[in-house]
């Protein structure tokens, strides 16, 4: 049997540290041993959850799984069973708090009482009826999300005007509902290629007399952005510029064309009257928590009005309250905001939808039979999705994401000062999607498992970059155990580089 954890301490004041776990007085650095025993955490130098003690069954289940499991993941030798909030437990009720929230989906924690609610009362209701017919959720939830941006901000609409931004069925914004992100932004690559044929059939009939038309089909070429992360359909993944994605499976869908993210000079050069859209995250998870800066988004946007291209967010990460605001490009102005956003992960916290929001002008381009799905908006994941939006749209759950962030940050900023030669910099992004960059990629892939070693789960990302993207539910208390182990995991990584 494993051993159980140990239980959450509270930082202030600090419990004392037992004798068996405080720091030997010799062989440590001496310019850094003083200031380790004085701030940083040493409460979880000792591991127990060690990833090399798998008991017997555990061994016989995951032999006789691989057998039939295509594997293109490396886990871990433990078999997780249930969840609640933001712990996980294995299949020997060993405690995990989970900072990698499912990969930033699980926005209201695990089992969440009232998905669970809503869950069983649909599924005896109607899970699935297909497109063929309406259904009464996926329209309710279309509603709801259009609502929510208008009154919070995104779209074009400004943050803080609700009065003056209508209401949803005013117009302005439509939903197109999918089964993932992947789907989501490989929707949006056709509805762009489409509007671009349109728009440049717009220009050539308003320039036909002045000899300055084009042909349609010149009009195709998609720009994104370096360290993006866009999905593994063929589509989304030819926008994905990153080579350990991409070169596997080449060549890819023709017509996408590479920049550099905040780079305002390259703007003029990659998007041009050929551009018919342009794809970016506001906010790279998986790239290295790299934000795109206002002046760079608002360049952006205005070259795409230039050339008549489309401007697509991908939020399906930093969206739906992660960082605070219900769109991450929300609290922006208007200068700065999109055509289309893309969304998925915790729309229906876990349960498998996506979602295409986009302003009438595109909505109007695409025709009866343009697109369609099978499961995409049916009726069990869009009422637990209307639920879901319903809650981590409130004013206090978003106050709260800003809060808890905060914190977090907080704690995190302090890390380059205790640890200079493993930390490189100060944590980045926004709310509960932060990255914190280290000198060198081990020292990523070490701390993970030093980390899941102690009973926290965390994530890497990018360059060199661990990623905290815990349910948005997580507390103050929470975030405090998630630094401190990682305090006592840095601690005991730059003991091991010292070679003590």
């Amino acid at each position: 049997m494993w051993s159980r954890p140990v239980a959450i301490p509270t930082r202030l004041p600090r419990r004392p540290t037992p004798s068996s776990l405080r720091l030997p007085k010799i062989a440590l650095a001496p310019s850094s041993t003083r200031l380790y025993a004085n701030k940083a955490c040493t409460d979880y130098l000792t591991p127990t959850h060690l990833d090399d003690n798998v008991p017997l069954d555990v061994q016989h289940k995951l032999k006789r799984h691989s057998a039939v499991t295509l594997n293109t993941y490396a886990r871990p030798h433990f078999i997780l069973a249930r969840g609640k909030g933001c712990k996980l437990y294995d299949t020997h009720d060993r405690e995990f708090l989970d900072f990698s929230g499912g990969i930033a989906v699980n926005a209201l924690g695990h089992a969440d009482d009232g998905v669970a609610k809503i869950l069983q009362d649909q599924a005896r209701k109607l899970v699935h009826n297909s497109n063929l017919w309406h259904n009464e959720w996926s329209g309710e939830l279309a509603y709801l999300v259009v609502q929510k941006t208008k009154e919070l901000g995104g779209m074009g609409y400004p943050a803080g005007q609700a009065d003056q931004n209508g209401q949803a069925d005013e117009g302005g914004l439509k939903v197109f509902f999918t089964n993932s992100g992947t789907e989501s932004n490989e929707g949006a690559l056709k509805f762009v290629r489409k509007y671009g044929k349109y728009a440049a059939a717009l220009r050539n009939a308003h320039g036909a007399e002045k000899g300055v038309a084009a042909p349609t089909d010149e009009k195709v070429e998609i720009v994104s952005f370096r360290d993006g992360f866009h999905g593994r359909s063929m589509g989304a993944l030819s926008a994905t510029w990153q080579d350990k994605y991409q070169a596997p499976f080449a060549p890819l869908v023709p017509g996408f064309v590479p920049a550099t993210l905040n780079d305002i000079d390259g703007i003029n050069q990659a998007v041009t009257e050929k551009t018919c859209g342009v794809i970016v995250e506001p906010i790279q998870g998986e790239g290295g928590i790299l934000e795109a800066n206002e002046d760079f988004l608002r360049a952006l946007r205005k070259r795409c009005d230039e050339v008549g291209a489309l401007l697509v967010y991908d939020e399906i990460q930093c969206g739906l309250g992660r960082t605070g605001s219900f769109w991450a490009h929300g609290s922006m102005p208007v200068d700065c905001h999109p055509d289309i956003v893309t969304m998925a992960k915790p729309l229906a916290n876990g349960i498998p939808i996506g979602a295409i929001l986009m302003k009438d002008k595109v909505a109007d381009v695409i025709k009866i039979g343009d697109h369609g799905t099978t499961f995409g908006g049916q009726p069990l994941q869009t009422r637990v999705a209307h639920h879901v939006v319903s809650r981590l749209s409130a004013p206090s759950f978003l106050s709260h994401v800003s809060t808890v962030g905060t914190y977090l940050s907080s704690r995190l900023a302090a890390l380059p000062t205790l640890f200079p030669r493993l930390v490189a910099g100060p944590p980045r992004g926004r709310g509960l999607i932060l990255g914190l960059p280290f000198k060198r990629d081990e020292y990523v892939q070490r701390i993970v498992k030093l980390m899941r070693e102690r009973g926290v789960l965390v994530l890497s990302c990018g360059k060199m970059t661990v990623r905290f993207v815990p349910s948005l539910t997580v507390s103050e208390e929470e975030a405090e155990k998630c630094v401190d182990v990682l305090e006592s995991a840095l601690l005991t990584l730059d003991r091991e580089s010292e070679g003590i």
